[in-house]
């Protein structure tokens, strides 16, 4: 039996951590087998990738490289992780997906969309999720919820950079947007 692959995807914020975990929670308790990841991550080439494009070093990091890394960092982990649990009947749950990557790098770096689309394709393969939940809270109440749950101290802590581009608030919106619009905009797999 095949496993099931769901994604959660929304803004910074909006409560996806707490979700995966209540979501297992519930699907362990009624006898299923599930592995829960992220992305970018997930695997340690991906999770390498992650630190990459956390790096505060890294910067000046141009969108094309951006949106290139993500892409390969999901490559990997649809490769070692994702597609070996789903073939072998586990409920995959991801934190972010390809909605993030269309949300945050294809609208949030004004990347051209049929790029980003067809980048997706060539990452994932066949495998695209069953289900996603998007997690829909306005972008500046997602703000305020991350930093008051420290998560914007704790990656200055770990020395990630905090991208100021992003804390824009026409920036937040337009990412926002995306997540409630990208469903129409991702192709059926």
């Amino acid at each position: 039996m095949k496993g099931a692959f769901i994604t959660l995807e929304g803004v910074e914020g909006c409560g996806k951590t707490t979700q995966m975990s209540m979501l297992r929670d519930r699907l362990e308790a009624d006898g299923h087998r599930v592995l829960l990841t992220r992305e970018p991550g997930g695997t340690p080439i991906a999770e390498a990738v992650r630190d990459i494009l956390l790096d505060p070093a890294n910067t000046a990091l141009s969108p094309v490289a951006e949106l290139l890394l993500y892409e390969a960092a999901r490559a990997q982990h649809v490769a070692e992780r994702i597609k070996p649990a789903l073939d072998n009947g586990i409920i995959v749950i991801c934190d972010r997906f390809a909605d993030s990557t269309t949300a945050y790098q294809g609208a949030g770096r004004v990347l051209p969309l049929d790029t980003v689309l067809a980048l997706h394709r060539v990452a994932t393969g066949t495998v695209w999720p069953d289900l996603t939940i998007v997690l829909d809270i306005p972008a500046e109440a997602g703000l305020k919820r991350a930093a008051a749950a420290g998560l914007f101290s704790k990656r200055a802590a770990a020395g990630i950079a905090i991208d100021l581009r992003k804390n824009q608030p026409a920036h937040r919106n337009h990412v926002h947007k995306t997540f409630r619009d990208v469903q129409s905009l991702l192709p059926d797999h």
